[in-house]
């Protein structure tokens, strides 16, 4: 197995004032060669963004992107016509192909919103823009790692890559085995909140790891945690 740890306090870091931001990927002004990305992962972005501020109208193309809101009122609009307000629960996903430009913004007066911002690089290239809401409330039961996304129709949402997400909240004290999809994908697991442990390796809040020419990992919770574990091709 290969494994590589990115520790919460090694990320990039960036203060605009209206915008507190970790990269554990190289972003924006962060380099760092030897993080560039985990296989097709390319970039974990973990936002703050105080109230009624945001992410004006600006540009993607060619990257599957994911926002998962950890805390708040996520609100997205962009040059297809979308225009919605998510929250915790909720999950984003964009295909952005052939190019689309959006916006995120804060849709509270009074409370800081908070969420992860994910890029993978897609399957293909150039294909066509869209974009869609997922409730995933139902699919998530304390004590399991449910799966999220997926490639092919099994998840709530699916994005146009080999990649499956799965989130869950585990009490204390579990063991839960996480066995990949694929032979040629590793997983990168998050640690949102609380302290974990996989083999030799203690993740604690905000820590990440990925975890690569293995069949599987096994995770154990040293306190209540809520993990993303995101399997992705590596090549």
């Amino acid at each position: 197995m290969k494994v590589v740890v990115d520790k919460a306090n090694s990320r990039g870091y960036a203060n605009h004032g209206w915008l507190k931001t970790y990269h554990t990927f190289s972003f924006a002004d962060y380099y760092n060669p030897k993080r560039m990305h985990f296989g097709m992962l390319r970039v974990l972005n973990d936002d703050t963004v105080t109230p009624r501020e945001g992410f004006g109208m600006h540009p993607h193309k060619n990257m599957e992107v994911v926002s998962i809101p950890l805390k708040g009122y996520l609100r997205h609009g962009d040059s297809i016509k979308n225009s919605h307000t998510i929250t915790p629960g909720d999950i984003q996903v964009m295909s952005t192909g052939t190019g689309i430009f959006h916006s995120e913004y804060n849709d509270s007066d009074t409370e800081n919103l908070e969420f992860l911002q994910i890029w993978v690089f897609p399957r293909e290239e150039n294909t066509t823009p869209k974009y869609e809401n997922y409730d995933i409330r139902p699919t998530q039961k304390r004590n399991e790692i449910s799966l999220i996304i997926s490639p092919d129709g099994d998840a709530p949402a699916s994005i146009l890559q080999d990649a499956w997400f799965s989130l869950g909240t585990l009490d204390a004290e579990q063991t839960k085995e996480y066995a990949l999809h694929r032979s040629n994908t590793g997983v990168y697991l998050f640690v949102i909140e609380g302290e974990v442990q996989v083999g030799d390796n203690v993740l604690s809040k905000r820590d990440g790891a990925g975890f690569s020419d293995t069949e599987k990992i096994t995770i154990k919770t040293l306190r209540e945690s809520t993990v993303l574990l995101m399997e992705v091709p590596m090549h």
